[in-house]
C-alpha cells in the first residue's frame, strides 16, 4: 500500500490543534447529566460532604468514613465542585484534566524520543482508543490515577531513554507516591526496572544509580507518607472507633488483602487477554498480529525505546492477571505504555492495507449492528420493546444515525482508509454519546426526579431513612436523610430503621426498594407510596407510622446521618 498523505510531507497538524481537538472531543456533555452508578455519585457525595463539614483529610460517605479508597480523587472533585458552583460541572473535570494531561505527556515523550510527526500520530491513536475515551468521559478514579502512572513512566523514561535526567525520575517518583495515594497502584512503572537495568548493563539506556534508586524509592514512600502519617495519628489517637476501622481497612484489607484474596469481581487469570483487551484496546489492538513481529526484531535489537514501554506493559497485565479480583478499569494504565511502545510503528502499520480493511469491517459490523437495531426497536420488535421498556429509554433515534453515519465515512472515506474511517465514527459516536445518549439516560440513571418526588410527598422538613442504601439515591436526596451504616446486615438496619421511625413516627419516613417485602412484613404496606422502577428497582416511600407494630432496636446498628446543607449542589443546581 502507498504510504498514506497524512504520513508524508510537512506536518501542518500542530500539537495544539490536536489537542483543542482533544479537549473539545472530552468535554462535550459536562454539565448535561448527573453522576450515574456505580461510582460516580459515591466520589460526587465523598466531595460534598468534605465541602460540607471541612473534613478533608478522612473521606466520609453519608456521615460514614469511607475506606475503599484514598482521598487525592475526592479532592480534585471537591475543588471542582467547588469553583464551578455545580456538581453536574464540577464532577467530570478531574477526569478530564487526566486525560488531556496523560495525551500532552505521551506526546511530549514522543516528540523527543521520534519527532513531531510521529508525536501528532501517536496522540491521534491514544485518543483514538476505546478504554482511553470512555474513562476520560467517566467520573472514576481510573483517568486521574493513569495521569500519575503516565507522568511516573513519563520521569522514568527522561531518565532513561534521554537522560541523564535525575530531576525528571524524581518528578516521577513524586507522581507515583501520588498515584498510590489515589488508588493503590500508582507504583506499576517500576515494573520497568528490571527491563531498564538489563538495558544500562547493555549499554543501551542511561544507568539508574544505586544512590538515585534509593532516593526515588524513599521520594516515593515520603509522598505516601505525607497523608497516610497525619491519618494514622489522626485515627490511633482519636476517640471515635470507626476512624480506628477505617484505618485499618484501608491500610490492610483494601491493599495487599483485595489483591490477594479478592472478595468480589473474581475473575479467571486469562480476564484480560480475553474479555478486556480485545475490546478496551480498539483500534490499536488490531495491529497486533504485524506489532508482535516487529517488536521481536526490537527486542533483538535491544531498543530501549521500545522495550521499556513493552516491558511495562507485559508486567502490568501479568500484575493485574495473579489477583483473582479483576475489573476492566484495571487495564486502562497500560493504553499510554501500549501507545509508547508502538509509537515508531505506527506509520509502518498504516501502510499495511489489511489493517484498514480490518478497521473497515469494524466499522460495518457495527455501524449494522446500531441501524437494524434503530429499526427495528422503532418498529417495535418485542424483545427490544421489552429491553426498553425496561430500562425506561428509547434509544433508536440516535442508534440509527450512529448507523448512518457509518456507512456515509465508508462511502466517503473507502475501506483503504479504514483506520481513519474508524477514527472517524468514534469522533461521531462520542459526540452522540455525550449529548443525545446523556438526555436518553440521565432519567433512568439517575433518581433526580424520584427524590424530587419523595421531597414533594414529605415535605422538605421530613427525615427520611435509606436502610442499604445506594449512593446514588443518597446524593440526590433534598432532606434530611440517615442510613444505619453500609456494610451493617440488613437486618440489623431494619431493626435500627424501626427504633428511628417509631420514635418519631409523624415526621419521619422509610425509602427501601419493594424486594424488600418480605422483611417489613410487620409494617402496614396499605399506607406505603409506590415510587415507580429506579435503576432497575421498585421503590416505596413508608411513613413512619405504618411501623407501629415493628419491633426496632436503638442498638442494632449505627445511625448516620448525611449532611444536607448542599441541597442545591446535590441536585445538579447552579450554586452550592
Amino acid at each position: 500500500m502507498q504510504r498514506p498523505a497524512y504520513l508524508r510531507g510537512k506536518q501542518r497538524m500542530t500539537w495544539l490543534l490536536l489537542l483543542l481537538a482533544a479537549t473539545v472531543l472530552l468535554a462535550i456533555g459536562i454539565g448535561l447529566r448527573d453522576p450515574w452508578p456505580a461510582d460516580e455519585p459515591r466520589f460526587a457525595l465523598n466531595a460534598l460532604e468534605m465541602l460540607d463539614t471541612g473534613h478533608f483529610w478522612i473521606p466520609h460517605r453519608g456521615g460514614e468514613p469511607y475506606p475503599d479508597k484514598p482521598p487525592i480523587f475526592m479532592w480534585a472533585s471537591a475543588a471542582s465542585i467547588a469553583l464551578t458552583g455545580s456538581v453536574r460541572l464540577g464532577f467530570l473535570i478531574p477526569s478530564l484534566l487526566g486525560g488531556v494531561g496523560t495525551l500532552v505527556l505521551v506526546m511530549d515523550l514522543c516528540r523527543r524520543l521520534y519527532g513531531r510527526r510521529i508525536a501528532f500520530i501517536a496522540g491521534a491513536a491514544l485518543l483514538s482508543t476505546l478504554q482511553f475515551v470512555l474513562q476520560a468521559k467517566a467520573a472514576q478514579i481510573d483517568m486521574l490515577v493513569t495521569f500519575w502512572i503516565t507522568l511516573g513512566a513519563y520521569g522514568l523514561l527522561r531518565h532513561a531513554l534521554l537522560g541523564p535526567a535525575r530531576r525528571w525520575w524524581y518528578i516521577g517518583c513524586v507522581a507515583m507516591g501520588l498515584g498510590v495515594l489515589t488508588k493503590g497502584v500508582g507504583f506499576l512503572p517500576l515494573l520497568m526496572l528490571p527491563a531498564w537495568g538489563l538495558l544500562a548493563w547493555r549499554g543501551r539506556a542511561t544507568p539508574l544509580a544505586w544512590k538515585d534508586l534509593g532516593l526515588g524509592l524513599l521520594t516515593v514512600i515520603g509522598t505516601i507518607a505525607l497523608w497516610v502519617v497525619p491519618m494514622v495519628l489522626l485515627t490511633t489517637f482519636g476517640d471515635d472507633p470507626t476512624l480506628a476501622a477505617y484505618r485499618d481497612n484501608i491500610l490492610l484489607k483494601q491493599t495487599g488483602e483485595r489483591y490477594a484474596e479478592s472478595w468480589h469481581h473474581l475473575e479467571p487469570w486469562y480476564y484480560y487477554l480475553a474479555k478486556v483487551i480485545p475490546w478496551a484496546w480498539l483500534p490499536l489492538i488490531l495491529g497486533l498480529p504485524w506489532l508482535l513481529r516487529v517488536w521481536w526484531h526490537r527486542l533483538r535489537r535491544l531498543d530501549a525505546r521500545v522495550l521499556l514501554p513493552l516491558s511495562g506493559l507485559v508486567l502490568l497485565v501479568f500484575f493485574f492477571s495473579l489477583s483473582p479480583g479483576k475489573r476492566g478499569v484495571y487495564m486502562l494504565p497500560g493504553v499510554p505504555l501500549l501507545v509508547l511502545a508502538m509509537a515508531p510503528l505506527i506509520p509502518g502499520l498504516l501502510c499495511k492495507r489489511w489493517v484498514h480493511w480490518l478497521g473497515a469491517a469494524l466499522v460495518a459490523v457495527l455501524g449494522t449492528i446500531f441501524l437494524l437495531a434503530g429499526i427495528l426497536g422503532a418498529l417495535g420488535l418485542p424483545a427490544l420493546a421489552d429491553l426498553a421498556a425496561e430500562h425506561g429509554v428509547s434509544p433508536w433515534g440516535w442508534w440509527v444515525v450512529l448507523g448512518l453515519s457509518a456507512g456515509a465515512l465508508l462511502y466517503a472515506l473507502k475501506p483503504r482508509r479504514g483506520m481513519l474511517v474508524f477514527a472517524g465514527w468514534m469522533a461521531v459516536f462520542w459526540v452522540l454519546w455525550s449529548t443525545w445518549g446523556y438526555q436518553i439516560l440521565d432519567g433512568t440513571r439517575s433518581p433526580r426526579d424520584m427524590m424530587q418526588q419523595v421531597v414533594g410527598i414529605t415535605g422538605p422538613d421530613a427525615w427520611l431513612a435509606m436502610p442499604t442504601f445506594d449512593e446514588e439515591f443518597l446524593l440526590q436526596s433534598r432532606q434530611p436523610t440517615v442510613h444505619f451504616g453500609f456494610k451493617t446486615p440488613k437486618q440489623a438496619q431494619l431493626k435500627r430503621a424501626y427504633a428511628w421511625l417509631k420514635s418519631d413516627p409523624t415526621h419521619r419516613w422509610l425509602f427501601v426498594d419493594q424486594g424488600k417485602q418480605e422483611e417489613l412484613s410487620c409494617a402496614d404496606l396499605s399506607s406505603a407510596r409506590d415510587l415507580g422502577q429506579q435503576n432497575g428497582e421498585l421503590w416505596w416511600l413508608i411513613p413512619g407510622t405504618a411501623f407501629a407494630d415493628c419491633q426496632g432496636d436503638a442498638d442494632a446498628a449505627p445511625l448516620y446521618q448525611a449532611p444536607t446543607t448542599l441541597k442545591a449542589a446535590r441536585a445538579g443546581g447552579p450554586a452550592l
